[in-house]
Parts: C-alpha cells; sequence; structure tokens
C-alpha cells in the first residue's frame, strides 16, 4: 500500500492537513459505496435494480474523482493563507496589505471545505440507495459509508468555521457558518439514520 499521503499528513508540513484528509475520507465513501454496487451489477436476484445501480456507480465515480481533486485543491488554496500570515506589518501600509491579503484568502480557503461537504453529502445519497437496494452481502460496507460521509463533512466543517472567526465582514462569516450548520446538521442525521439502518440489518 501506498503511504505516501499519509506519511505527509503526519508530517510537520502545513499540508495536507484536516481538509485534505476529509476530501480523502469522503473518497473513501464513496469507493465503499461502488463497492457495494459493484457486487450488486450483475447478479439474477437485484436485475430489477441493474440499471439504477448502474447509474449510481457512475455518479460514485464521479465524485471520487472530485474528493481526490479536492485534496489537492484544499492545499492550494491554503498557500495564499499561509503567505498572507507571512506578510510583514511593521508600518501601517504593511499592515492594511496583509489584512487585505488575509482576507481575500479566508474566503478561499472557506470554499474549498464547503465544496467537500457538498460532495460527501452527495456520496451519503448513493450509499444510502446502494445499502437499501443493493447486495445484501455488502451491506455493512455502506454503513462504514455513511460513517466516513460524516466524518468527512464534520471534519471539512472545522475548517469554515476556523477561517470564518478570522473575517472581518461579518455578514460574510454568518452566512458561511449559517450553510455548514444546516449543511453539517443534515449531513449527520442521514449519515446516522442510514448508519443504524445497516447496524439493524446486519445484526
Amino acid at each position: 500500500m501506498d503511504t505516501t499521503f499519509i506519511d505527509e499528513l503526519a508530517s510537520a508540513a502545513p499540508t495536507p492537513g484536516g481538509g485534505g484528509a476529509a476530501a480523502y475520507v469522503g473518497a473513501l465513501a464513496s469507493a465503499l459505496a461502488s463497492m457495494v454496487g459493484n457486487l450488486t451489477v450483475g447478479k439474477s436476484r437485484y436485475a430489477d435494480v441493474e440499471d439504477e445501480v448502474r447509474a449510481s456507480l457512475s455518479r460514485l465515480e464521479m465524485l471520487r474523482a472530485r474528493l481526490v481533486a479536492l485534496v489537492d485543491e484544499d492545499a492550494r488554496a491554503f498557500e495564499p493563507l499561509a503567505a498572507a500570515y507571512r506578510l510583514p506589518k511593521a508600518t501601517p501600509e504593511e499592515q492594511v496589505a496583509k489584512n487585505a491579503a488575509l482576507q481575500r484568502a479566508l474566503v478561499d480557503a472557506s470554499e474549498v471545505p464547503l465544496a467537500i461537504m457538498r460532495a460527501a453529502a452527495e456520496v451519503l445519497d448513493e450509499a444510502d440507495y446502494l445499502a437499501r437496494h443493493g447486495s445484501k452481502m455488502a451491506r455493512s460496507d455502506a454503513g462504514v459509508a455513511a460513517a466516513f460521509v460524516r466524518a468527512a463533512s464534520d471534519g471539512a466543517s472545522l475548517n469554515v468555521y476556523i477561517n470564518a472567526a478570522s473575517m472581518d465582514d461579518a455578514d460574510r462569516a454568518a452566512r458561511y457558518r449559517a450553510e455548514v450548520e444546516l449543511l453539517a446538521a443534515r449531513t449527520r442525521e442521514r449519515c446516522d439514520v442510514l448508519f443504524d439502518y445497516v447496524k439493524a440489518a446486519v445484526s
């Protein structure tokens, strides 16, 4: 197994960090849901749902690629933020320039984790369908996918919160917090429902 990403995550390097890890976990959730789908297609007992399962697999493939890309996007979004914090602030002019750069970077650094949360919620849609209609032998894997989606969503939300806390624009910060709060709560609730469904089904 290639542990490059994990080793980089464990290092003292600023990236990858929590946002990239959240995207990675979301991609793992997509992969697990896809496994359920791939163990379903071609089986005669699931012939009546095969077309929808194949469509779900296609959507999961796109979501997985998106989440993998977001690992790198999160690292790229952090670079200008880190650069802004390193800017000098010895004079009033430098302080103004530093803060302006910081405020711009905070917006970009908030958009990426929001995108991670949205993609993870879409993965949950597919995992939920596959848990209820896909291979019963792989149902537990759909439950693991639900647990991973919850972790990805909650994890990414923390990056939005920490960035919003440093924003001078109180209205913008409030909008970010409100969107994250709603999205995280909805995803968390749906993940718990699916996890409990799978637990009851396999117990």
